[in-house]
């Protein structure tokens, strides 16, 4: 019977059958820009306040364990307690090319809930209460640190689950916090692309506290989602606040399946290019069959579509449910989920939703995400990580693939972060820890795997699993379960190809037995070969010559047909080329006589495949 479930269940995802909710009156509730500034330059608060705030965990008791946390578990959850039919059991083989790796903030707060973000020169982090550290990329010297976030937003304190964003569209910084008194959220946007300069600031009333907020760059706005006694989504007016302006923001209420348990929807991420514009932004969940009722194991999409031009701005959702291989998603009622090696602490499995953050990217013939989140394996108390890349083809989602990476060692593995390269490639870091299995006894680390768009089958990790960071001791965050709520993994603007990951891990003598490491790895286009050998990786160059702008491209994969796409900065295609490469090259021309000054986008890619590269170019 349950093989036959799971046969009508891919069936029913792979025809993308899905449930449309088109009743929607667009209405939606403002919210009033309260304060708007220019900060100090952030160079002018390095070190300013040399006194970090302490033991956020007391506030997390207060805020989040008492009064949020203890919705996590839904009242009618049945544990599934089967094998997970599309477990991975045997790391794949493939090496990763590991970069940079060094140690990164350990101060103050207990858990750190480590967010960062790469741009053209900078990485930046932050942690939970105290500090925000620029980090120079290429040699990861520290360039400077704010100790108190409340030092960026002059009317905040420093409460915490910041959020670091580098809005590669716009050359801008995104920085982010909650404020527990008054229900607030702060967003920073840099003014320039220096994250060490100044910010237009920006604070915002939300309907309820805004509790483990998740933010996206899409092109019609800032989205924000968290955990709130009502199922909210949030825009802000991205357009506005990246000049300084006092923006438009409003929330809309909607109704997804949440199971009476805790929930925090995730808002879908532009990676790559940025979506052309009325395209609607992405907010996905899952439910769990072990819901009862009629629940089933899916991942719920939620399409909203964002008007700014009345006075008073709508926004429309549209609704599907994409049915998935079946899996168990429960966690203890204690959220003691995770065993640690030589230590009685267990640690929260942060079960209950899908971890940050959803990298969307637009193809040529199709737009994809991926996600993952945790789950149990079936096999005695073992923890693993489903993911998933959903495709949407003609406006209807659907699970391209899914796998949960789950190695037979005895190890648990949790908080993963997820994304997709240029190459179509995918990267997911997490956290790893266990004792007594064939995999030795760890304490809380940090590992990372991927597999190329060519592999196969489809839902497996191919390439092995690497370790960043071996943890050293045990985490207890003042004998509380506590583990970083929030892992994070981005992609380098560069070049389109180099993961960025900055998560927790055990440290002992450390505050609370923890600190958080960042690093990079790359997962290449071509394995089996050495290092020191040239790989040929596709590339495309791009350059104005008179009123033509040329386009050449080498060491594709494929001599199929190439679509060569012109697009303006906010996703609008204004020309197209198809082109037939020979020996795995061409040369091509765009006439842009007549087009304003400005930033554009070539794209090249083969349609309905995983490879484009796309190349930002100026005209002047």
């Amino acid at each position: 019977m349950k093989k036959l479930i799971f046969f009508l269940s891919a069936m029913l995802s792979l025809y993308g059958l899905s449930a449309q909710n088109q009743q929607d009156d667009g209405k939606v509730t403002m919210i009033k820009c309260e304060f708007t500034g220019v900060s100090k330059p952030l160079r002018d608060l390095f070190e300013e306040n040399q006194t970090p705030s302490t033991n956020f965990i007391i506030h997390e008791n207060g805020s989040k364990e008492s009064k949020d946390r203890e919705k996590r578990m839904p009242q009618t959850f049945v544990p599934n307690n089967e094998v997970d039919p599309v477990v991975q059991t045997e790391p794949g083989t493939f090496q990763a090319k590991a970069l940079v790796n060094w140690a990164g903030q350990t101060d103050g707060s207990c858990p750190p809930d480590p967010s960062g973000a790469v741009g053209t020169n900078y990485y930046v982090q932050m942690v939970n209460a105290t500090p925000i550290k620029v980090f120079n990329k290429t040699t990861g010297a520290a360039v400077g640190t704010v100790r108190q976030l409340a030092s960026l937003w002059s009317l905040s304190t420093n409460d915490g689950d910041p959020i670091v964003l580098y809005d590669k569209f716009a050359d801008r910084w995104f920085l982010s916090q909650f404020g527990s008194s008054g229900n607030k959220t702060y967003i920073a946007i840099s003014t320039t692309n220096d994250p060490t300069g100044t910010y237009y600031t920006y604070a915002f009333t939300n309907a309820s506290f805004p509790d483990y907020q998740k933010f996206s760059i899409w092109q019609d706005g800032y989205y924000m989602t968290s955990n709130q006694s009502n199922q909210n989504v949030y825009v802000f007016q991205r357009s506005v606040m990246l000049t300084g302006g006092t923006p438009k923001a409003f929330y809309k209420t909607f109704t997804p399946s949440v199971g009476t348990g805790f929930f925090c929807p995730l808002p879908a991420d532009a990676d790559g290019q940025l979506p052309a514009a009325g395209t609607p932004c992405p907010i996905f969940s899952y439910e769990d069959s072990g819901w009862g009722g009629t629940h089933t194991d899916a991942i719920n999409v939620y399409s909203f579509t964002v008007n700014w031009v009345p006075s008073t701005p709508t926004a429309t959702v549209a609704s599907q449910h994409v049915v998935s291989a079946a899996f168990d998603a429960s966690y203890n009622a204690q959220w003691n989920d995770i065993t640690q090696y030589n230590s009685s602490q267990m640690l929260d499995g942060i079960g209950g939703v899908l971890t940050y953050r959803a990298p969307h990217r637009v193809w040529t013939g199709y737009n994809s995400v991926v996600i993952c989140m945790g789950v149990k394996t079936g096999v005695g108390t073992q923890r693993g990580i489903r993911w998933y890349e959903m495709r949407n083809t003609g406006g209807t989602w659907s699970i391209y693939q899914q796998g949960t990476y789950a190695p037979t060692d005895g190890l648990n593995r949790w908080v993963g972060s997820i994304a997709m390269d240029d190459n179509g490639s995918i990267g997911m870091a997490y956290a790893v820890t266990g004792t007594g299995g064939t995999g030795g006894n760890i304490y809380p680390s940090i590992r990372y795997t991927g597999r190329r768009a060519v592999d196969t089958p489809l839902g497996t990790m191919s390439f092995a699993e690497t370790t960043a960071i071996l943890g050293t001791g045990a985490i207890n965050c003042m004998s509380s379960n506590r583990f970083g709520d929030y892992s994070h993994t981005s992609l380098d603007p560069s070049d389109g190809i180099t993961f960025w990951h900055t998560g927790q891990y055990g440290l002992s003598g450390g505050s609370g037995g923890y600190s958080t490491r960042i690093f990079s790895f790359q997962i290449p286009l071509y394995v089996g070969i050495d290092d020191n050998q040239p790989q040929n990786t596709p590339g495309v160059v791009v350059y104005k010559s008179g009123f033509d702008l040329n386009v050449k491209a080498n060491y594709l994969p494929s001599n199929n047909k190439m679509s060569v796409d012109l697009f303006d900065i906010n996703g609008q295609l204004i020309k197209n080329k198809i082109i037939v490469p020979t020996a795995n090259a061409f040369e091509t021309s765009f006439n842009v006589m007549g087009l304003a000054a400005g930033t554009y986008l070539v794209r090249v890619g083969e349609p309905n495949t995983a490879f484009q590269k796309v190349t930002k170019v100026v005209i002047e």
